[in-house]
This record gives structure tokens, sequence and C-alpha cells, in this order.
């Protein structure tokens, strides 16, 4: 039975979650803030954790960030309310497995919580070349995908070092795995890693290696993911964040195509092609100081630059139509198309987390969904209220500024209620047909 670990201050929920972990066949375990968190943490081990976002002592960033730097590479998923959205998607960036929003819906909580787990049983590099032929994304068909693949049909077959550059949720990695399946790599090991999720102690270790005794805790000789990946190729993922110490081997195992284990005294030569990805662009990072000039020009022969969801066009009814049948194949549901006011607000929607928050917004669709069209009470609650919520009009009409800023009310505490009329009318402290006329004159459904 896997052991779950909340992190949460509100007492009630907390105590909701526990017992809802418990009923599932899970174990979990409860305290308030980082600091007894993290004691949890170093005390035994967990399966998983479940973060609130906003704690006494600091945030649930804290936490992701204190057990990356301990190596410890347990799953963590972010609860946050609709507020702290974009900033959950960050978390995701800095190696977060997921997050989910308050008021928390006990389905998508389990679909989550299972996902981590098995997240958490498989290894974490990938080494064989079948590894790559996985069915998250598909080939988009809109003129900025065109390209892409161009690009990527003419850079897969040499030996270039290629940088690949996107927001995060872009799918970068999928692109990495599509340029060594189209080399003369591959038959031979592709290994990624998350280079935001080693610490700085333990980043070298894992690229090269070390030698038993090397350092405290290394009972055994261990191979680096360079030496695992030989022949074939190794993908490394947020490349920005590895320390300065990392980039001077990291440059060394490049330029003489060796690498040194650590605590070791003899060489071992690799043959490895290196993709990089990064959110940011790194020539920042090199006016900052903080990447090192010369390295960034070994790893940027050539540079791919992954477009948004929002810049995809059309691509998005193929993304959708090709997540509704995942999810339909992985959940047994059946549903096949979405309905006309929820495809109309996925247009709207502007995805700061991408192909990844859109396969999890359809995923949670299709959980929700009993019959074969999914509608807009099955769309999570902060992106109704994103799209609903519109920008602040440019006039000086203090009327129209009124309607906007009530409209925006209305649809929130409806969505608060889960559009229970007398609830929201109470709410508002206006009466039921007060309410009805309102609704009607912003055509609010």
């Amino acid at each position: 039975m896997a052991k779950i670990l909340i992190i949460e201050d509100d007492l009630t929920f907390s105590q909701l979650l526990e017992g809802f972990l418990t009923k599932n066949k899970y174990i979990p375990s409860a305290v308030h803030d980082v600091k007894a968190g993290l004691k949890a943490i170093a005390q035994q081990d967990f399966d998983l954790l479940l973060v609130d976002y906003r704690l006494p002592d600091g945030t649930g960033l804290d936490i992701l960030s204190a057990i990356r730097e301990k190596g410890l590479h347990v799953p963590l998923v972010i609860m946050t309310s609709f507020n702290d959205v974009r900033t959950a998607v960050k978390s995701i960036r800095l190696g977060a497995f997921d997050y989910i929003t308050k008021p928390v819906n006990p389905d998508e909580l389990l679909m989550i919580v299972k996902s981590a787990l098995e997240q958490g049983n498989q290894p974490e590099a990938s080494s064989s070349p079948q590894a790559g032929q996985h069915a998250d994304t598909i080939k988009g068909k809109s003129a900025t995908s065109d390209k892409l693949y161009e690009h990527i049909g003419l850079v897969a077959p040499t030996d270039m070092s290629v940088v690949i550059q996107g927001e995060s949720g872009t799918g970068k990695e999928y692109a990495a795995r599509t340029l060594h399946l189209q080399s003369k790599r591959n038959t031979k090991p592709f290994v990624a890693i998350d280079c935001g999720a080693l610490s700085k102690d333990l980043a070298a270790s894992e690229l090269f290696g070390h030698v038993k005794g090397a350092f405290t805790g290394a009972l055994n000789d261990k191979k680096g993911q360079f030496e695992a990946a030989n022949g074939g190729t190794l993908f490394l993922d947020e490349v920005g964040n590895l320390s300065y110490e990392v980039q001077v081997k990291l440059l060394r195992a490049l330029q003489e195509r060796v690498i040194q284990p650590i605590g070791s005294t003899k060489t071992i030569a690799v043959d490895v092609r290196i993709i990089s990805a990064t959110n940011d662009d790194l020539l920042n990072s090199v006016a900052k100081g903080t990447f090192r000039e010369d390295l960034y020009h070994r790893l940027n022969e050539f540079k791919i630059q992954l477009p948004a969801l929002r810049d995809r066009g059309k691509d998005i009814d193929l993304f959708i139509q090709h997540f509704i049948e995942l999810s339909n194949h992985e959940l047994g549901r059946n549903v096949k198309q979405i309905s006309k006011e929820a495809r109309e607000l996925l247009d709207k929607y502007d995805w700061p987390g991408n192909l990844r928050e859109l396969k999890n917004v359809i995923k949670r669709m299709v959980l929700l969904s009993a019959t074969e069209t999914a509608g807009v009470d099955a769309l999570p609650d902060e992106m109704i209220i994103s799209v609903n919520q519109s920008p602040r009009p440019a006039t000086s009409d203090l009327k129209a500024i009124n309607e906007v800023n009530e409209k925006a009310l209305i649809v929130e505490t409806l969505i608060k209620v889960k559009y229970n009329k007398s609830q929201a009318a109470k709410l508002l402290n206006i009466d039921r047909k007060t309410l009805y006329s309102k609704m009607e004159r912003y055509e609010i459904e």
C-alpha cells in the first residue's frame, strides 16, 4: 500500500483527504506546514507528496526544492486555489508531477494519485530505442508544425548538438525523442535526464558516475548516464539549471569525448549525441554569468523553437481528439465530442501549460463525463473563471466597467456554488429573480 504525505494547513480539508485516501487503500499521513513536512520526509520514505501551495511558513515550492536538493525523486502534486494556477504550472516546470485545484474533485484526485504513483514506479531514465514511440503527442498539420518537423527532419540524421527551446509543456522531450528515432543512433539508448531535479551535489555523479567511497553514501560503483547512453542520445532537460562546476565537467566531456567518474583516476571514452532543452533563452543566462558561453556554443549547434499551443492554430482540434481517444482507452469511457460551449471556452483559453495542460484538461473532462458529450461542467473552474474574467475595458464609461466586473463576479459565484442559483443569489445579496435577469442580460448560461 502506497504511503502518501499530505502537507496542508486547512485541518478540515486535511482530515477529509486522509479519510478519502484511506478508503481507497492508501496510507496517508498529514502535517500542516513546511517545517513539519520536511521533518516527516527526513524520518521516513513516502511514495507521493500532496502539498498545498500556500503554507503558513512557506510554499509548496519550498518542499519541492528541498527534496530535489536531497536527490529524492518522489512525485509531488501541488494543491492550489484557482488564483494560483499559473504558479502551479510553473511548479511543474520545476519538477512537480502535477497540480490540482480546490475544491478538489474526488475522481480527479484519484486519477492524479494513481498516475503519480505509476510514474514513481518507473525508472527515471529511458534507454530503449522504443521508448520514444509513445502516443502522448501527435504531429500537427499547421504551417508552424510543418516548419518544425522540416527542421527536425533536416538535423536528425546528423550528429549536431541541438538545443530545443520552448515554454513548459510544449513537448520538448517528445521532440528530442523524435530527433533520436530519426537519427542513425536510433538502435542505441535514448537517456533523458531532468537537470532541474538534480541537486548540485548529485548532478556530477548522475551524469558521470562515481566509484565506491568517492563521497559519503557512495557504497558502490555507479555508472553515469553518459556511459549508459554510449552510442546513443543523451537528453538534458532544463540544462540551464546545472551548476557552474558541473558545466565545466560537461564541457570537457563534450570536447574530449571522455568522462571521469567522481573519485576515479581513470577516464572512459564515450560517444554520445547531446540534445538539450530549456524554457528560457540560454543567452540570457550567459549574459548573467550563470551559464558558460563556451558550453552554450558547444550545445547550440542547431536550435529548434517549439511553438506555444496558442500559436498552433487548428492543430488544437487534432490534439483534443487525440487526447479524447487516449483518455477513453485509459479510463474506460466513450466520449466522442465536446459541447459547443465547452469548445468555445477551450478556444478562448490561453493555455499557459500548453500541451501538457491540454492533455490533463481533456483527461479530466473524459473522466467526469457520463455521456458521449463532454460539457462545460467537466471543465476546471479556474479555466472558466480565467476566460470569463475579461480584461478591464479601455474606456472611461463607468457603467461599462461596472457591468464587466458585475458579470465576472456573478460567473465566479455561480462556479463556487456549482450553479446553485439560490445559493448564488444569497451570496450576491440579491433575490433569485434579479439573478436570473442579470444572467439573461449578460448571456450567462
